[in-house]
């Protein structure tokens, strides 16, 4: 009587998301008498749950076995699949294939189709993701939605239209990405989905989000997530990618302190959960708050630390070199990046940063190029962020190549559309570029508004490094002199050497002098990268 009432407490635990009493209760009943493999099932999710990954392998394999003995062999695949699954996220492949090869021979002798085929074309979706074939991928994953609605299974629904929605997104097909991951979370929000599939949905759905920087999105489902979070005391799972996720929503809204606290606690949970992948995307969150706060040495550890976990440290660690003054380095690592990189999705993450370390190198073509290339994955209808991308990246580039009046209606409207998005560091970016743009069209005093308020911005959100180089008024180590300084400000306003040389009432051999003198000081070897110079560290003067 004692066992069956431990099970009824367990099972009543399991329906309310008490995940540590229901896997007391059922750990209790199967000490008593061997659990049946629906109450293994039960189980293995509670513990699951609960962080406990190796003991869910371990009741999910008794399940699957049970099952067979049962003469349920779908329901046995069903459990083989999530073994499977697991072992593969966990990097091992060797044990994941064999599972996924042993319940695809139960299943072949199977004659029907069965909505097991459909889990098992999931694996198949990420073998092609991985080998960079994501047209292929979505295709795998519609098949698996078109299964799912032939038998009318909300669990595989929901795991592939997320999957075709995000592997569309990777493609740049964001409008119909984006209306499938919407779907894929309407029957988790109603609680129509088992425990593992809601929490695998919510966080697939907002990772693609964050591919198509749709920050709108992220915020309301990075809510929706912690609500449910929130609702289990006991879990472990899950909550360690919502918490980076968190952490990334409190960065964009300026709450760095806060982020860092989230991205900390973050890793600690995903260690915990033996979930590396998102352990990295928690390391290399800790790099972006270091690096913007000026830390460069603990941005440094958090990157190295992303990258031992496998997640790649772009574009995060070229900035930090560029941060550092080692521009040539910062080109390298953004470059490398770059060739290896197809996806659109991923290189839309990569191009804004190009065009900022391209401009620093004086690389004004290669800045140009990734200028052009956003503009060209970008459509009228993108995301408002990446809308605000490009309008920075424009107006940066026309301000680096002198043409401050082109510049600054890009600048405004980026600066309009990341206020509209309660994003603090981004508008001041774009206002501090736009007050230069002003003092190079002679609007001193238009000048000053757009450069206060941009150090006011960087004061409040202890942005040390932007701070430190507004308040040092465009001074650098180039190590010029005051009239190498006053001829490479005439070179970036477009004069020829004669003209120069008129200007300043010099001979054309003493300024043909003092341009390679600045080449060689500044390490450049033509005119347009000594103007990206002048332009990155704040050296323009206006005109007249």
């Amino acid at each position: 009587m004692a066992a069956i009432a431990e099970l009824q407490r367990g099972r009543e635990a399991y329906e309310s998301y008490a995940w540590r009493e229901a896997c007391d209760a059922l750990t209790t009943a199967d000490a008593a008498q061997p659990l049946g493999p629906e109450d293994l099932e039960r189980l293995a999710t509670a513990v699951y749950m609960l962080g406990r990954e190796d003991d869910y392998l371990a009741l999910l394999e008794r399940a699957h076995t049970a099952h067979l003995a049962a003469g349920a062999p779908l329901r046995a695949v069903r459990c083989g699949f999530w073994v499977g699954a697991h072992y593969a996220q966990r990097g091992d492949m060797a044990r994941a294939g064999g599972w996924l090869a042993r319940v695809k021979r139960v299943l072949d002798k199977h004659e029907a189709e069965a909505v097991e085929d459909g889990y098992l074309l999931i694996p198949t979706v990420f073998e092609r993701e991985a080998r960079g074939e994501l047209d292929l991928a979505a295709r795998a994953a519609g098949e698996a939605v078109a299964i799912a609605e032939r038998f009318g299974d909300a669990d595989l629904l929901a795991l592939a239209a997320h999957l075709q929605g995000h592997m569309l997104v990777l493609t740049g097909e964001l409008e119909p990405g984006l209306a499938l991951l919407d779907e894929a979370m309407v029957p988790g929000v109603a609680g129509e989905l088992s425990p593992i599939v809601t929490g695998i949905v919510y966080c697939g759905v907002i990772l693609a989000c964050r591919y198509a920087h749709e920050v709108r999105r992220a915020r309301e489902w990075t809510d929706v997530l912690s609500r449910w979070c929130e609702r289990q005391p006991d879990l472990v799972a899950f909550t360690g990618r919502c918490l980076v996720h968190r952490a990334e929503i409190l960065q964009l809204e300026g709450a760095w302190s806060g982020a860092l606290e989230e991205a900390q606690r973050a890793q600690e949970r995903c260690v915990q959960g033996r979930n590396e992948v998102a352990a990295g995307e928690a390391s290399y969150r800790q790099g972006e708050l270091h690096r913007l706060r000026g830390e460069h040495a603990a941005a440094e550890s958090a990157y190295r630390d992303a990258s031992r976990r496998g997640h790649e440290p772009q574009p995060g660690l070229a900035l930090l070199r560029l941060a550092q003054g080692e521009r040539a380095a910062a080109l390298k690592l953004i470059r490398r990046a770059l060739a290896e990189t197809t996806p659109p999705g991923e290189r839309l993450a990569l191009l804004p940063a190009a065009v900022e370390v391209a401009l620093a190198a004086g690389e004004l073509d290669e800045a140009r190029a990734a200028v052009l290339e956003l503009d060209r994955l970008l459509d009228a209808d993108a995301p408002a962020p990446l809308t605000a991308t490009l309008a920075h990246a424009r107006g940066a580039f026309a301000l680096a190549a002198a043409d401050p009046e082109a510049a600054l209606p890009d600048l405004r409207r980026a600066g309009r559309l990341w206020q509209a998005l309660d994003a603090p560091y981004e508008v001041a970016r774009a206002r501090e570029l736009a007050g230069l743009a002003c003092r190079a069209l002679g609007d001193e005093e238009g000048a000053a508004l757009e450069l206060d308020a941009a150090r006011a911005a960087y004061a409040q959100l202890r942005a040390a490094p932007d701070l430190a180089r507004l308040d040092a008024g465009g001074s650098d180590d180039s190590g010029l002199t005051a009239r190498e300084l006053e001829v490479l400000q005439l070179v970036a306003a477009g004069r020829t050497n004669r003209a120069i040389a008129a200007e300043l009432v010099l001979s054309v051999r003493t300024v043909d002098r003092h341009v390679s003198n600045i080449f060689a000081k500044l390490g450049v070897s033509s005119r347009a990268a000594a103007t990206s110079y002048a332009h990155e560290h704040r050296l323009v003067r206006a005109p007249g």
